[in-house]
């Protein structure tokens, strides 16, 4: 009973910590600040002109990928330590549980899809299992192309991935890959039975 006792003590939630909520500028600010640098050293050690520190920190100029990665490398953080967190832990408690062959059956002509996590709505990305039926990229009436970005697990046999852009490129269990989703893309199976892999598209 006191093992029980304590491993539900252990379940118990935990309070935690809350910061606050502040801007980009203003954040880049505090890290200036807490370094004791003044915009014109600032400048020198990020090689971002005074100026435009000046005015992103006064909200007036959204930084760009490469400027952000001139300030965390100058001032030698991690580029998301460049944003402030949040004012308290945002957990949304969701979770999806599906089980082998629990998944949506979807068929086309090329791949036999199964949808993964179909409880819930809204997600930020679509998971799902395919068993690549397709032998040739003649299978395939047009490239398969959509917005956003994907990532390809092959979890049984070997796959070929055709794209637009790149040399065809042989897949085999375990192997992964993330590319564009709007790139012209197919996949067919290489092996001699049916590959099955994982799909997880990003819209």
């Amino acid at each position: 009973m006191a093992k029980n006792q304590a491993a539900v003590g252990l379940l118990k939630p935990v309070d935690k910590p809350t910061t606050t909520t502040m801007g980009f500028g203003e954040r880049l600010r505090q890290l200036r600040q807490e370094r004791g640098l003044t915009l014109q050293q600032a400048s020198k050690l990020t090689g971002v002109a005074q100026s435009t520190l000046s005015k992103m920190e006064n909200e007036q100029l959204s930084p760009t990928y490469n400027l952000m990665q001139k300030l965390a490398l100058g001032l030698e953080i991690e580029v998301p330590q460049l944003f402030a967190p949040s004012t308290t832990a945002k957990i949304s408690g969701r979770r999806s549980v599906t089980r082998k062959g629990g998944g949506r059956a979807h068929a086309t002509a090329t791949y036999d899809h199964e949808l993964i996590a179909m409880d819930l709505g809204s997600k930020r990305m679509v998971p799902f299992k395919s068993r690549v039926r397709a032998r040739s990229l003649d299978d395939f009436s047009e490239w398969v192309r959509h917005d956003g970005e994907e990532l390809l697990m092959v979890l049984e046999g070997q796959v070929t991935v055709y794209t637009e852009e790149y040399e065809p490129l042989v897949m085999n269990e375990g192997d992964s890959s993330y590319f564009d989703s709007t790139m012209g893309h197919a996949v067919v199976s290489s092996s001699e039975e049916d590959a099955l892999v994982l799909w997880v598209c990003l819209p």
